[in-house]
C-alpha cells in the first residue's frame, strides 16, 4: 500500500513538473525547432551517450576491483540496466537495481558471487565522485572560462556559488564519514554486533554482516591512489556528457560554447534529484532555465532542446538496459521485484 502510494505521489509530481515546463509554450513552434535541429549535432549528441556509459562501467569495474574480479561486460549490462529501470521507475530504483543486477550475474557466472551490499557502497562512492566532478567543471565555468557571468546575471552567479559551496560541503563531509567507516570494517561489524544487548541476537548480527560487506565496498577510499584513479575517470565521464548537452546545443543553434554545458550539467544535477521517473520534468526544467537565463535562448528553442536532450540521454541505456534484462528473464514487473528487493535489504 506504501509503494502504491509513493507512486501516486511521484506521478502527480512528474505530471505538475511537466505541465509547469510546457505552460505558455507553442507546442507547433518547438515541434518546428526541433524538426529545423541539425541532424549531425544531434548524431554526435547520442553517440557520446553510449560513450559514458562505457566509461561508467570501466569505472565502476575500477571501484569493484577491491570486492572481487568483475569483467567489464558484467558491469556494463548491470550499469545499462541501472539506468534503464531509473527511466521507467520512481525513485531512482535503478541505483539499487544495479548492484542486485551485477550479483545476479555474478551467481550464474564463473566468479565467486559479488555482495550486492558491496556494490552498493561503490555507487554511493560514485554518486559522490559525479558531485565533485560537477562542482570542479562548475567552478571552471564561472572563475575560468566566461567571467563576465558576474556581470550578465549577478544575482544567478551569487546563488550558484552558495549552492556549489554548500554542496562542496556535503560531499567533503560524506566523503570524511564513508572514510572512517571503511577504515576498519572487521572493527565495524564486532562494534555493531553488541547491539545484540538492546535488539534480538539475529537482527544485530545481521546489521552487523550488512554494515561490514558495505564498509567492505568503499575499498577505494582506504587507498587514496585508487579513490585518485576513479576520480581521474570521472572528468573524461562528465566531459563526454558536457559534449552531448552542447551538441544538443548547436543543433538548435543556442549560443552557448563548449565550456558553457559545465554550467547546464550542474543545473541539470539538480533538476534530477527530483525522484520522477527518468527524471521527467526536473531534467526540462533545468535545461530550459540554464538556456534561456544564461546564454539567451529562444524559449521554444530552449524547450525543444530539452526535451531532444533527454531523450537521447535516456534512450541509449534504456533500450540496451532492456534488452539485457530480457537475457536475464527480467522485465518491468522483475524489476519492480527486484528493486523491492534491494530496497528490503535481502541479498538477490
Amino acid at each position: 500500500m506504501r509503494s502504491h502510494i509513493r507512486t501516486i505521489i511521484v506521478l502527480a509530481l512528474a505530471v505538475g513538473l511537466i505541465a509547469w515546463f510546457l505552460h505558455n509554450v507553442d507546442l507547433r513552434r518547438v515541434a518546428a525547432d526541433i524538426l529545423r535541429a541539425r541532424p549531425e549535432w544531434l548524431i554526435l549528441s547520442l553517440a557520446t551517450m553510449y560513450i559514458n556509459l562505457a566509461i561508467r562501467a570501466l569505472r565502476w569495474k575500477y571501484l569493484l576491483e577491491p570486492l572481487g574480479p568483475t569483467s567489464f561486460a558484467s558491469a556494463f549490462r548491470a550499469t545499462a540496466v541501472g539506468f534503464a529501470a531509473s527511466t521507467v521507475l520512481p525513485a531512482r530504483a535503478g541505483e539499487l537495481i544495479r548492484p542486485y543486477f551485477l550479483a545476479r550475474q555474478s551467481r550464474h557466472g564463473q566468479h565467486e558471487r559479488m555482495s550486492a551490499t558491496g556494490a552498493f557502497a561503490t555507487i554511493i562512492l560514485e554518486r559522490l565522485l559525479d558531485l565533485v566532478t560537477v562542482l570542479v567543471l562548475l567552478a571552471l565555468y564561472v572563475f575560468v572560462f566566461d567571467r563576465d557571468l558576474a556581470v550578465t546575471n549577478p544575482q544567478a552567479i551569487v546563488w550558484l556559488k552558495w549552492i556549489g559551496a554548500i554542496a562542496a560541503l556535503g560531499s567533503l563531509t560524506a566523503l570524511v564519514v564513508l572514510f572512517v567507516v571503511a577504515g576498519d570494517p572487521g572493527r565495524l561489524r564486532r562494534t555493531l554486533e553488541r547491539l545484540e544487548r538492546v535488539v534480538p541476537s539475529t537482527l544485530a548480527g545481521l546489521i552487523a554482516r550488512v554494515a561490514e560487506k558495505f564498509a567492505r565496498g568503499l575499498g577505494a577510499i582506504r587507498r587514496p591512489r585508487r579513490l585518485l584513479v576513479a576520480l581521474m575517470w570521472s572528468f573524461p565521464l562528465w566531459l563526454s556528457i558536457a559534449a552531448g548537452i552542447w551538441a544538443v546545443a548547436v543543433a538548435f543553434r543556442i549560443a552557448m560554447p563548449f565550456s558553457g554545458s559545465f554550467l547546464i550539467i550542474a543545473l541539470l544535477s539538480i533538476g534530477v534529484t527530483i525522484p520522477t521517473p527518468g527524471a521527467v520534468g526536473g531534467f526540462h526544467a533545468a535545461f530550459r532555465y540554464g538556456a534561456t537565463a544564461f546564454f539567451g535562448a529562444p524559449d521554444d528553442a530552449a524547450v525543444g532542446a530539452a526535451i531532444v536532450a533527454h531523450v537521447l540521454s535516456q534512450g541509449p541505456s534504456l533500450l540496451l538496459g532492456l534488452f539485457f534484462a530480457a537475457q536475464e528473464g527480467l522485465n518491468l514487473a522483475g524489476m519492480q521485484r527486484l528493486a523491492r528487493q534491494a530496497e528490503q535489504g535481502h541479498t538477490a
